[in-house]
């Protein structure tokens, strides 16, 4: 069964190549829950240690996982194994402004051009 969060990146760490072959990669994404937010560990492994590349600490993702546990020794241990991120496209921020064209010049522009004072 699937899952989403949604949340910003924490952190991404780098990959680790295990004796076997084995590849993962983990990330941290910070979910708001009210007065107490949420850092969430989320691994991804083999092929999907690629999906981080492109992804950096501060943006806001959406990341589908599956919830995986084993035994070992006795204890119980789970992970969250993801395997799909989207990236929410960066909103402007509310200081960006259009470049300025020749069509928001004065017509008479040229005619200050001896006023200025130095």
């Amino acid at each position: 069964m699937a899952y989403e969060l949604t949340g910003k990146v924490k952190l991404i760490q780098d990959a680790q190549t295990f004796g076997s072959g084995f590849t993962k990669r983990e990330m941290v994404v910070t979910v708001e829950d009210g007065k107490y937010p949420q850092e969430i560990n989320l691994e991804f492994v083999q092929d999907k240690v690629s999906l981080l590349d492109t992804v950096q600490a501060g943006q806001e993702v959406t990341v589908t996982f599956d919830i995986r546990g084993r035994e070992y020794n006795g204890r119980y241990f789970n992970n969250l194994q993801g395997w799909k991120i989207q990236t929410s496209a960066a909103a402007p921020e509310a200081d960006d402004k259009p470049p300025v064209s020749d069509k928001d010049v004065p017509a008479d522009f040229d005619e200050y051009e001896d006023d200025i004072p130095f």
